[in-house]
């Protein structure tokens, strides 16, 4: 008769200790993405949105597009009336693409190349997904150049000499060897949490020993300064070769902030994570630090100076193997219009 207490009484503890466990998972999930209303839009589905879209926008026809009631577009951070803008004046579509897919909450991002009035321009867009329908567009369509010395290279021609995106972004990570989203957008936030400021003395570790960056569709990482178009000076960071050792040189101490972290593809199948963000660089008395070897430099922008960057990142065991990234400079502390203020001047990384 005295077992019937003591078997409640286990019973009982066996049923907290499973209400404990699913706390603690919920916990350990509180970062994670929720899921779109209605998943119900795999790979084939959200790219094939992205190439109705773009037809859409050479033909100059919003009306062929399935849009919930309430979508939102955006153009370089401005909202705008879909119909007016870029889509005004694209002509047509070019030879470089790029699709990032995230099915869990319904996302897809593009980089690829188009024209405008017979010229080469960069585009990224994003798509939010429901229903099937498209309930948010956000683009960067890159009309100008990086290089203060070739204005008119928007990286569209480089990009269309690549051909396409390297085959490790594409290839698929062993299902062993996945990570989870959190875990995977914590690796490529490291890649910002290290430029910010970048003194040299941070752990890099994060970064595998082939890692390369392109940037606009040139080689960032190769050992030659793309921006002067030559060798450089040698406070340049970009006459280094590698991603761990242009971030050892401390010589990117000139990113003042990287803000509004946005990580809007997270996809772990792929080891793919794709951010959009703002690169503030506020010159002044910034301008001038000291490097790992006590070196005194000046360098970095006379003037503030907004990139607003799209960048993808390839993580395979916990390391940065692949950086690509589309950006244009924007009006100084310039915000995406899919932030409140305080996410848009933060440096926390969302997802």
């Amino acid at each position: 008769m005295k077992k019937k207490p003591m078997a409640a009484a286990a019973a009982g503890l066996l049923l907290f200790g499973a209400a404990v466990a699913l706390s603690n998972r919920g916990a350990a999930s509180a970062n994670e993405p929720r899921p779109a209303a209605s998943n119900n839009c795999d790979r084939e589905c959200l790219n094939g949105l992205v190439d109705q879209y773009l037809d859409a926008l050479v033909a100059h026809d919003p009306s062929r597009l399935p849009l919930t009631k309430t979508a939102k577009f955006t153009e370089d951070g401005q909202r705008l009336e879909l119909g007016d803008g870029f889509w005004r004046t694209a002509t047509a579509r070019g030879t470089y693409q790029f699709y990032m897919d995230d099915p869990v909450v319904g996302q897809v991002v593009y980089f690829g190349t188009m024209r405008e009035a017979g010229s080469p321009v960069s585009l990224v867009l994003r798509l939010k997904i429901e229903d099937k329908k498209i309930a948010e567009i956000e683009t960067i369509v890159v009309r100008t150049g990086m290089n203060p010395a070739r204005p008119n290279d928007t990286g569209a021609e480089s990009f269309e000499k690549l051909g396409a995106p390297d085959r490790l972004f594409l290839e698929a990570i062993p299902p062993a060897e996945r990570v989870s989203r959190e875990e995977l957008s914590r690796t490529a936030n490291k890649y910002f949490s290290g430029m910010q400021m970048n003194d040299g003395k941070g752990d890099y570790s994060f970064f595998a020993d082939d890692c390369s960056r392109i940037e606009n569709g040139q080689l960032a990482t190769g050992g030659r300064n793309t921006m002067a178009g030559g060798s450089g000076p040698d406070n340049s960071y970009a006459v280094l070769a590698g991603c761990r050792t242009q971030f050892q040189s401390g010589l990117l101490h000139f990113v003042t902030r990287i803000r509004d972290r946005r990580f809007v593809v997270l996809d772990t199948e792929h080891g793919v994570a794709l951010a959009f963000t703002f690169f503030d660089h506020a010159a002044g008395d910034t301008r001038t630090f000291q490097t790992p070897d006590g070196k005194t430099v000046t360098a970095g922008p006379t003037n503030p100076w907004t990139w607003e960057i799209a960048e993808a990142f390839k993580v395979e065991k916990g390391k940065i193997r692949r950086i690509q990234a589309i950006f244009h400079r924007c009006p100084y502390g310039m915000s995406s219009g899919w932030s409140s203020w305080a996410d848009a001047m933060s440096d926390r990384a969302r997802w």
